[in-house]
């Protein structure tokens, strides 16, 4: 009776309100159960049903891994390789191994109801056969890169988020098609993608990758034969002779430079172009803004000139920021169209004019608007001939700014992975407000050489509530370059142009500093505290930034860090390994799996740390480590002294770390000719004292 009486007593608006928010999560549920089962036929011609969410998903393939972490169901990966690093939720996921050796003990250990993988995983599809569903889902072309993304988000129940990342490529692609439309036949470029170092091989005709040139409106090669990757012959090379070259990673290739190769239009013209391996060899979520990056580069002069601009400079949309000071009337990121391309401002507005002094235009008076800008990666060149000026007034103008008394920074690292760091001490509050990127062009100040200018990468907005007078302006600046550096310290970031040496910055870092309003302060040193809370903002800012822009944190694999540094035993190490039963494949998938073991990264760890210190002049005498190294080498397959085989030639590595990859595969090629014993029976890599 008392159920019947309260229920008489509901308001009837209440009771539809409720009825109707039932009914809502009654179709969500139903939408979502209507989303599976979700069929087909996979690239091995094997045909799959997938009755509901996988819950546990081993991932082999980095590009689809990726796919995952944007569409939101990052949360279903319990395994991926050491090729997936971005974003830094990748970091907290297990690694299994390399892309091309993953272990199949450690992919079992974690369970899988779901394993992606490529073809050439033939042993894991051998061993998990009737075990566990596996997937290959290869794509030959942009329209088959889409298709993926949407499928993907069928199978994990994120078609909505799917969707929208399709239609952003392909609003993009629309964009680079327009703008190339002008471009007449005869100034189409012929365009190739050179995949090996030291070879010709080029992607076959079917790749995805010629499919990305065309888009760009770029005229790619036909060699006659499909597949991944292909080789070619000088005379093939220079039969079709390209107008421009790309490749992935640093530097140029040495094939480059060789008799027979150097003599087409490209290389004659310096027309060979470098960009992230993440972008160039993955038909992912990327796929769009690398087409437009590479249309951009290849036609640079006509991307440049306004007369061929296919839309008009125009905001779209702002997303408040919260910064709560006294003196800030608001603070947002407003997303733009700049040249065509999507440019997002960070933009503080105050209640009453204010001095500040920035690194990139100096000491200002009267300025009612401070702010960091991003420029996307295909507009980085169009700008650098205008000058910053430059640059400022036409940024000014689409942001309705005067720029009379706006200050800007600008950058390459996007608005969206803005850090926002506030620290906080009785009545002081300091705001960092940081944007971070250091994979491109780190730097080791006092070693590296300065050549050239572009817009900032490292930069920081620095705010107070109190009023700082221009000494304590300049010596924040101070403050906020240590805060920096000892986040790039902690996070082992290394130089782009002296990988073995830790980075103190990059080329291109910018800081502005507000005076502020509020109770005055003279100094902010590192004895003060208004100096400690300068560097604890910018150091907690840079470390959140760079995960956020890199995906780069401290709990990054060691094969990460390796690559960081250059190092890479494809490379370095010859066909033949002398004294091992191991061929060179097997003993480097050996050593891989070992880098992603607690044990053995921990003593990698150390020789990097190590060799940090060597190179210093901190550590001269290495026996020590030669004797762990040892040790750790016949942990692993009872290496003797007369049995160590030097794997590498003198200055291909530093000392330290030629030491302990040397003990690493020294231990595996012994182990097959002695094998070690079982995992807890095997020597300690050291000893734990006991006090």
């Amino acid at each position: 009776m008392l159920k019947r009486y309260e229920m008489k007593n509901v308001p009837l608006a209440k009771v539809v309100c409720c009825l109707l928010v039932l009914l809502f999560f009654c179709l969500l549920r139903t939408e979502r159960l209507l989303a599976w089962p979700v069929s087909g036929t996979d690239s091995q011609g094997l045909a799959y049903v997938i009755e509901q969410r996988p819950q546990r998903v081993v991932c082999l393939v980095p590009e689809i891994s990726e796919i995952l972490f944007a569409l939101g169901a990052g949360d279903a990966l319990v395994g991926i390789t050491e090729h997936t690093v971005a974003p830094a939720a990748a970091a907290r996921k297990k690694v299994v191994g390399g892309f091309f050796a993953p272990g199949i003990e450690e992919i079992e250990a974690l369970k899988p109801d779901l394993i992606f993988a490529a073809d050439l995983h033939g042993a894991v599809r051998d061993h998990f056969q009737g075990k566990c569903r596996l997937l290959t889902l290869n794509v030959t072309g942009i329209d088959g890169a889409m298709a993926r993304i949407e499928l993907l988000g069928r199978i994990f129940g994120r078609e909505e988020a799917a969707r929208g990342i399709v239609a952003e490529n392909r609003e993009l692609l629309d964009l680079i098609a327009r703008k190339v439309a002008g471009i007449p036949a005869e100034k189409r470029q012929r365009t190739v993608r050179l995949m090996g170092g030291d070879s010709l091989m080029v992607p076959g005709d079917d790749s995805f990758q010629n499919d990305f040139i065309r888009a760009a409106g770029a005229i790619p090669p036909r060699f006659g034969e499909n597949g991944k990757i292909i080789s070619i012959s000088p005379e093939e090379w220079r039969q079709f002779d390209p107008q421009v070259v790309y490749g992935c990673g640093d530097g140029k290739p040495a094939i480059l430079e060789s008799a027979g190769v150097r003599e087409v239009s490209a290389l004659q013209n310096d027309r060979y172009f470098s960009f992230p391996c993440d972008f160039t060899c993955r038909s992912g979520v990327n796929v769009g803004n690398f087409v437009a990056w590479l249309a951009a580069r290849i036609y640079s002069d006509e991307f440049a000139d306004p007369g061929r601009q296919v839309r008009p400079d125009q905001l779209f949309s702002a997303k408040e920021v919260a910064i709560d000071l006294p003196y800030v009337r608001r603070a947002r990121v407003v997303e733009s169209s700049i040249r065509d391309f999507k440019n997002r401002t960070l933009l503080v507005d105050f209640k009453s004019p204010q001095a500040i002094l920035s690194t990139l235009e100096g000491p200002r008076s009267g300025v009612a608007s401070v702010g960091n800008h991003y420029y996307p990666a295909p507009a980085w060149g169009l700008g650098h001939d205008e000058g910053v000026e430059a640059m400022r007034r036409r940024t000014c103008a689409v942001l309705g700014q005067a720029p009379e008394d706006t200050s800007l920074l600008f950058t390459g690292a996007d608005m969206k992975n803005l850090a926002v760091s506030r620290q906080d001490f009785k009545e002081m509050t300091v705001y960092a407000l940081v944007t971070a990127g250091v994979t491109s062009n780190a730097v080791r100040m006092g070693h590296d050489t300065g050549n050239f200018y572009e817009p900032g990468t490292i930069n920081v907005l620095l705010l107070t509530n109190m009023q700082l007078s221009p000494r304590a302006m300049t010596r924040a600046m101070i403050s906020v370059t240590e805060g920096k550096t000892a986040a790039l310290a902690e996070l082992d970031i290394r130089s782009s142009y002296s990988p073995n040496l830790p980075a103190t910055g990059t080329g291109t870092d910018n800081i502005l500093v507000v005076q502020g309003e509020g109770q005055a302060i003279d100094n902010a040193g590192g004895h003060t505290k208004m100096g400690e809370l300068i560097a604890r903002a910018a150091y907690e800012g840079v470390l959140e930034a760079v995960a956020r822009q890199n995906g780069i944190t401290r709990e990054r694999t060691i094969p990460a860090r390796l690559a960081e540094r250059h190092i890479s035993l494809w490379e370095l190490l010859p066909d033949e390994l002398e004294g091992c039963n191991l061929s060179r494949a097997a003993a480097i998938a050996e050593v891989e799996k070992l880098l992603v073991d607690s044990r053995y990264a921990g003593f990698m760890a150390a020789a990097l740390a190590a060799s940090d210190a060597e190179q210093a002049g901190l550590l001269t005498d290495l026996r020590a480590f030669g004797d762990w190294g040892r040790m750790v080498s016949s942990s692993l397959g009872q290496t003797a002294d007369d049995e160590w085989q030097h794997r590498f030639a003198a200055g291909d590595l530093p000392p330290v770390l030629a030491l302990a990859l040397e003990a690493l595969i020294n231990g595996v090629c012994a182990a097959e000719e002695s094998p070690a014993a079982p995992d807890k029976e095997r020597p300690a890599l050291f000893s734990n004292p006991t006090f």
